[in-house]
C-alpha cells in the first residue's frame, strides 16, 4: 500500500521525534503527514521546539500508531529537505487539520518537507 493510500485510509495517532545538535530529543504529537509522493512528506509546524531542532539537525522520525487493538502502524525515518513559511499551501493544509492548527492562531507556520529515508512497521525490524 502506498504512503498516500495508507494515510488517507487508516486512523490513528502520530508522534514526531527530533533532536537538537547536542542530541537532546523531543517528542510531539503530530497529525498525519501530507504525502507528496512515496519518497517525500510534509508537516505543518509552528515555531516550537520541533521546528527549532530541525534547524540544527535535519533528521527526524515519525511514528504512526493505528487505532484499534494490537500494535499496528508505521515508522518513517526522515531527512528535512526544505521549508516554506506562511504560504497559501501552508494555509490549505492548516484548514485540513483545524484541531492541530487553530484559525485563531496567527503565529508563523511552516510547511516542512522531508525525504522519506525508510518506512518500517510499528513493531519489528524492516519490512
Amino acid at each position: 500500500m502506498s504512503l498516500s493510500d495508507y494515510f488517507e485510509n487508516v486512523k490513528g495517532m502520530g508522534i514526531l521525534a527530533t533532536a537538537d545538535s547536542d542530541g537532546m530529543v523531543d517528542l510531539a504529537i503530530y497529525a498525519k503527514p501530507h504525502v507528496i509522493d512515496d519518497t517525500a512528506v510534509a508537516f505543518v509546524m509552528q515555531e516550537k521546539l520541533t521546528h527549532q531542532n530541525l534547524k540544527s539537525n535535519p533528521h527526524a522520525a515519525y511514528m504512526f500508531v493505528e487505532r484499534g487493538d494490537g500494535y499496528k502502524g508505521r515508522r518513517l525515518y526522515l531527512t528535512k529537505l526544505r521549508e516554506e513559511t506562511n504560504t497559501s499551501l501552508v494555509e490549505k493544509f492548516r484548514k485540513e487539520q483545524p484541531e492541530i492548527c487553530s484559525s485563531r492562531d496567527d503565529s508563523n507556520k511552516y510547511l516542512v518537507h522531508f525525504q522519506v529515508d525508510n518506512v518500517w512497521p510499528l513493531v519489528g525490524n524492516k519490512k
